[in-house]
């Protein structure tokens, strides 16, 4: 999962960009990165690490520009070398930029293609940097003259629709020109529009989610369709239109679940709201299902499970407490390469309040279980801590199958779920009982703020994959290449290392 912005502005956008990054952080700790333009002179800046980490002011200084695009990144294709950090650059035609949330299900061929065809190198395993070229030579295709109507662009993103499998979201900066946004024709990833109007007057900016923009003091004008492009000429008019045949209304619904933060919206849905109705539909299950288990208090695992669980609590009428503290300066589990890692980083990230759990029956909510090493540990943390009974219970159904399109399960073999029941599942994370929201009803809680949502992109619970060509060779094949990127790792990569480029186009 990453985070992208796009700003193009009436004045410096170098800070805009900083402080929208810095709040989508949550969407990727590996890398971050962010591009200026000024003219036609085109500045980057970008490396592994936090974006406090990557952007010194000496960095920002130099960032000069009213338009510009960053991002966030942590790594689902490819590897976590830093020659993998986005923004990518070509320089035929014009001199683009981009920067991509998502991950492409037929990279393998569209590089081919791009070789073969187009004669144009990728230089890194990034499927976000075959997407640039992709763009860029539909670009190419369609005009021979130095400046790009609103129509050669839409032709040109066309092609790529017609190109690329997967699932993107996209901002992109082609210098002298303008900027460039669009979203997949499932819109499995997210992707907000916003305006500010100021004194030079009129601003436009692109995000991953609404926060961004509520951060630097842009209003929502509403969610980029899926399948449609958004165009900003250099002289900051606005075009739109429809690019995709058939577009298909899919949004990933584990952004609601566990990505996105709660103050944004997507699709026209609070994700806190969203996540207090997952509450109200799993007590319901709860007390339907468990109405003879004697439960003393709800307890969330924190963060993103505290809505759900407070919800859970007044359903079932019990005590809401908070019995784990969290360390806010330790790294997401979810998203830490190695399963070791993971292990190792439990306790260092909570630490259980004993007197919450001494003598009682507690229930346990978290948002979902993927690998089920946090859960086990969690459940052990709350027996040590004096509790009588463990139960558990997820807002998300059984995660079973991989995720393709830009989420960190690929293999099978991590997923606890896999191939299991949920008594089995209880058994191996060590609960005296296990629950599960059901899938219809976490489609309803999300549905219930916006009935136009008809389809979630659910392949993790299902195994049905909304663009229809991922088979078991694919996954065999995206798992390889995992394990041999993690091989690369352990061995130590170049990571260590900063890119900064800065000169004409």
């Amino acid at each position: 999962m990453c985070g992208i912005v796009g700003i193009h502005g009436t004045t410096p956008v170098n800070q805009a960009l900083y402080d929208a990054l810095t709040v989508l952080q949550h969407r990727g700790q590996d890398a971050a990165g962010i591009v200026t333009i000024a003219g036609n002179t085109l500045r980057q800046r970008k490396a592994n690490g936090l974006v406090r980490e990557v952007f010194e002011e000496r960095h920002m200084e130099r960032l000069i520009g009213n338009v510009g695009i960053g991002h966030v990144r942590y790594p689902t294709a490819g590897s976590s070398s830093v020659a993998q950090a986005q923004p990518f650059y070509v320089n035929s035609p014009f001199g683009i930029t981009l920067a991509h949330n998502g991950n492409l299900t037929n990279a393998g061929t569209l590089r081919e293609e791009q070789f073969r065809v187009a004669r144009r190198h990728i230089n890194t395993s990034s499927d976000s940097e075959i997407l640039l070229n992709v763009l860029a030579h539909a670009l190419d295709q369609e005009t021979q003259s130095l400046h790009l109507e609103p129509s050669h662009v839409f032709a040109a993103v066309r092609k790529v629709h017609q190109q690329v499998r997967g699932a993107y979201a996209v901002v992109a900066a082609i210098i002298d020109n303008g900027m460039l946004a669009f979203r997949d024709p499932n819109g499995i990833r997210p992707l907000v529009l916003g305006k500010r109007e100021s004194e030079t007057g009129t601003e436009y900016m692109l995000a991953s989610e609404s926060v961004a923009l509520d951060t630097v003091g842009f209003s929502l004008i509403r969610d980029v369709a899926p399948g449609e492009a958004v165009y900003i000429t250099q002289a900051g008019e606005l075009y739109t239109q429809q690019c995709a045949d058939e577009p298909q209304h899919q949004t990933c619904i584990f952004e609601y679940v566990y990505f996105a933060r709660p103050d944004s919206f997507i699709d026209k849905v609070s994700v806190y709201a969203a996540r207090a109705r997952m509450g109200q539909t799993l007590g319901a299950k709860i007390a339907r299902e468990w109405e003879d288990l004697e439960i003393d208090v709800v307890i969330p695992i924190p963060e993103t499970s505290c809505d759900i669980a407070l919800e859970i609590a007044h359903h079932l009428q019990l005590p809401y407490r908070q019995g784990f503290m969290k360390n806010r300066y330790i790294g997401r589990t979810f998203i830490m390469p190695g399963q070791q890692e993971r292990r190792q980083s439990v306790r260092r990230k909570l630490n259980a309040i004993d007197s919450e759990f001494v003598g009682k029956n507690v229930l346990l909510v978290d948002d979902s279980i993927v690998r089920g090493t946090t859960s086990e540990q969690i459940v052990q943390m709350a027996r040590d801590a004096g509790a009588k009974k463990v139960y558990f219970a997820s807002a998300a159904p059984e995660i079973r199958f991989p995720n393709v399109y830009g989420i960190d399960m690929p293999s099978v073999n991590e997923l606890i779920a896999y191939g299991r029941e949920v008594d089995e599942i209880c058994q191996l994370i060590g609960a005296d009982g296990l629950i599960y929201q059901d899938l219809e009803g976490l489609e309803d809680a999300v549905r219930h703020f916006n009935p136009e949502l008809r389809r979630f992109e659910t392949s993790v619970f299902t195994g049905e994959y909304v663009t229809q060509d991922v088979n078991q060779a694919y996954l065999d094949e995206l798992n390889a290449e995992r394990n041999n990127n993690l091989k690369q790792a352990d061995c130590g990569d170049n990571s260590h290392l900063e890119i900064y480029n800065e000169g004409q186009s």
